[in-house]
């Protein structure tokens, strides 16, 4: 989800949920501790220079169970971190603790921002020799009168 999105969410909900995909609420009580960019420069496996830029929010929780964060605040807060540094409408990662400092996409569903897992993948599997998965057929389900002797099925 881009910035622009997530602030426009915001200013129609009237409180902040958010959840792992796999169901586990985030507790209400978080806050979220830092907004600002991450910028990521590098070369893939097969030579390519590439460069990404995200809005990073991270998002964290402790024993004050008195907080709570509202859409009105956190805009303010956004606001803020605008007006010191230059927030482009990227795409939005959140940081938030699991086994180690996870790294997730943003997105909403029913009046929920959702946590999405974010995957490793090879960049150049043109260059690395990776072949692309068959795909797996079940042979039960093949018209076995379809391909006759001389048909040139197999």
């Amino acid at each position: 989800m881009i910035l622009n999105k997530f602030l426009e969410i915001l200013d129609g909900v009237d409180e902040l949920k958010f959840s792992l995909e796999n169901g586990i609420e985030v507790p209400q009580h978080f806050h979220i501790t830092e907004v600002g960019t991450t910028s990521k420069s590098y070369v893939d496996c097969g030579g390519k220079f590439r460069a990404e830029q995200f809005i990073n929010f991270q998002l964290w929780f402790a024993n004050d169970v008195e907080h709570k964060l509202t859409p009105n605040k956190l805009i303010d807060v956004i606001n803020q971190a605008a007006e010191k540094i230059a927030l482009p409408n990227s795409e939005i990662q959140v940081e938030y603790q699991s086994d180690t400092i996870g790294k997730y996409a943003l997105s909403f569903e029913s009046g929920v921002f959702i946590l999405k897992s974010k995957f490793t993948n090879c960049l150049a599997e043109d260059q690395c020799g990776i072949s692309t998965p068959k795909k797996k057929v079940n042979l039960a389900s093949i018209d076995n009168s379809s391909c006759l002797p001389g048909s040139g099925c197999c």
